[in-house]
């Protein structure tokens, strides 16, 4: 059962948080290009596009930490360090993308002229490097028994 957690979580982690750190880090020049032709239509529909990209695949990325937290209690590893600090750092992840991009990529689809895209080049890059650590405590499991 474990193999199929894993799987599952793995897939997830590709398919759904790749999307939103590919689409979030290019939201901030969308917004860039339709705050300076706020009626260009391409402008609006690839921020919104973005936006919509990084809505689903937020919701669906939600189930990431679920089989993760399956897979470790399988394949018991869930008290180990590197899990702890992975969930740790996952739910910082979250949080910061659901508290804080994701509201600001809405507020700039909603009124396109405010000075978000800096903040949010900032907040996405601290995201995308979080599951960037995450990724390396994944492969790397600092002291786990077992090896690469």
């Amino acid at each position: 059962m474990s193999a199929f957690y894993l799987t599952v979580h793995v897939l997830l982690v590709i398919l759904a948080v790749g999307p939103i750190a590919v689409a979030g880090s290019m939201f901030p020049r969308a917004i860039r290009k339709l705050a300076a032709a706020p009626e260009d239509p391409t402008a609006i529909a690839t921020a919104r596009v973005l936006l919509r990209i990084c809505q689903v695949y937020a919701g669906v990325a939600v189930f990431v930490p679920v089989f993760g937290i399956l897979t470790a209690f399988q394949m018991h590893v869930l008290t180990h360090p590197w899990v702890l600090v992975s969930l740790g750092l996952t739910t910082v992840a979250a949080l910061l993308f659901g508290l804080l991009v994701l509201p600001a990529q809405q507020a700039a689809v909603a009124a396109p002229g405010q000075a978000v895209a800096g903040r949010l080049d900032m907040w996405t890059g601290i995201f995308n490097l979080l599951w960037l650590v995450v990724t390396v405590l994944m492969i790397l499991r600092p002291g786990s028994t077992t090896g690469v």
